[in-house]
């Protein structure tokens, strides 16, 4: 079974992104010992946009499902640990789904 890959599509202010990059720091290490998690990565646009992309892939659709249902809607409803009612860094959000068909790493040796 292939992985998939998650690619939340965040449009954000330029005023909001130090906000939006220090509510990820503050999370650091919240999704990591997901069961399915393979990896994350948050992406700062560099020129011509404000969209930011949240890299996840995960070893299938139930693994992605579960941390939705579970660690993700509870960090949710907490609002994070400074302040409990934060409003959003970002102004849309667009989830986008893949599987992966084919990946490549560094040659060894």
């Amino acid at each position: 079974m292939p992985s998939v890959v998650k690619i939340n599509v965040l449009t954000v202010p330029e005023e909001q992104r130090e906000v939006l990059e220090k509510r990820f720091a503050s999370r650091a290490g919240a999704v990591e010992g997901s069961d399915g998690f393979e990896w994350f990565e948050l992406l700062r646009p560099v020129e011509g946009t404000d969209t930011y992309l949240v890299y996840t892939r995960w070893r299938s659709e139930e693994d992605f499902q579960a941390w939705m249902e579970g660690p993700m809607k509870a960090a949710h409803q907490r609002g994070g640990e400074d302040a409990p009612q934060q409003r959003p860094a970002a102004s849309g959000s667009t989830l986008w789904s893949f599987e992966v068909v084919q990946q490549a790493g560094p040659k060894q040796g």
